[in-house]
């Protein structure tokens, strides 16, 4: 896979497949663009597919030392202009989400539609900042084994969490998690537990705008995304039932039709 040089990050993406519009695949923490594999295998018999990886993540590096959001937010308009140079459909899941919905504020001439999933305008609580610190730091310190799973059940819905049969899936997307380098998915996290509220943007956003969140998502849900949609013109919310915050992965052929249905229904 492709690495282009931006301003100020090494970035990690793929582009593939055929169509005349482009859908671009944001992630959450702690994963790559391979969170959205299952859509791009689905959708890019139709679409041009632009997927990445965020600075510290994946394969993705920061010239600069920075994780915050503004720096992903100038990373990802370069990426669209650069590669597309036109407006695309964007698509991005919680961290990802953060930076659509500064996208589609701030830079509406790159966004014709915008897909927010399992994400929030919201900063972080005192308590959960506490929280992710105490989980970042065991990772940094002495890596992922001690908060496997309190980081999965943070990730995952109790359905999938519970289903044996999916056990092999379990181990395959834990597996998955753990590729990220730690010394930079540690930096990566502390730009998005540290972020402030984007609540100013909501009104900015006219685009057509669909928002995805699992029925069981536990960091983003339900009235998080319904508060989107109340403040969102033109928007429409779809609850994915027994989905956490990794839908992608827990209910991939929901998340493909709701996502396609969208993008096709003009």
């Amino acid at each position: 896979m492709p690495i282009i040089e931006l301003k100020n990050a090494s970035c990690n993406y793929i582009l593939e497949g055929e169509g005349q519009e482009t859908i671009v695949f944001a992630h959450g923490l702690l994963w790559s663009h391979w969170l959205f594999h299952n859509q791009i295998a689905f959708l890019k018999s139709k679409y041009r597919i632009l997927a990445f990886d965020f600075r510290g993540q994946g394969k993705s590096t920061s010239k600069n030392g920075k994780y915050d959001m503004d720096s992903l937010f100038d990373d990802t308009v370069e990426l669209i202009e650069t590669l597309v140079g036109k407006p695309v459909i964007f698509a991005g899941l919680s961290m990802g989400g953060y930076v659509g919905i500064a996208l589609g504020a701030k830079r509406p001439d790159l966004v014709k539609k915008l897909i927010l999933m399992e994400t929030t305008t919201d900063a972080e609580t005192v308590d959960s900042i506490s929280k992710y610190k105490m989980l970042n730091n065991m990772v940094k310190t002495v890596g992922y084994w001690p908060v496997e799973k309190s980081i999965m059940a943070i990730m995952f819905g109790k359905k999938f969490l519970e289903d044996k049969s999916r056990s092999n899936q379990y181990d395959a997307f834990l597996k998955k998690l753990k590729e990220n380098n730690r010394s930079l998915i540690v930096k990566a996290t502390e730009g998005v537990i540290l972020r402030e509220s984007t609540e100013y943007h909501l009104p900015n956003i006219k685009c057509k705008t669909l928002i995805l969140v699992g029925s069981q998502d536990v960091p983003c849900p339900v009235e998080k995304s319904q508060h989107l949609a109340d403040n969102i013109i033109n928007s429409q919310l779809i609850i994915i039932d027994g989905a956490g915050h990794t839908g992608t992965l827990e209910e991939p052929e929901k998340y493909n039709m709701a996502i396609k249905n969208f993008i096709e229904n003009d």
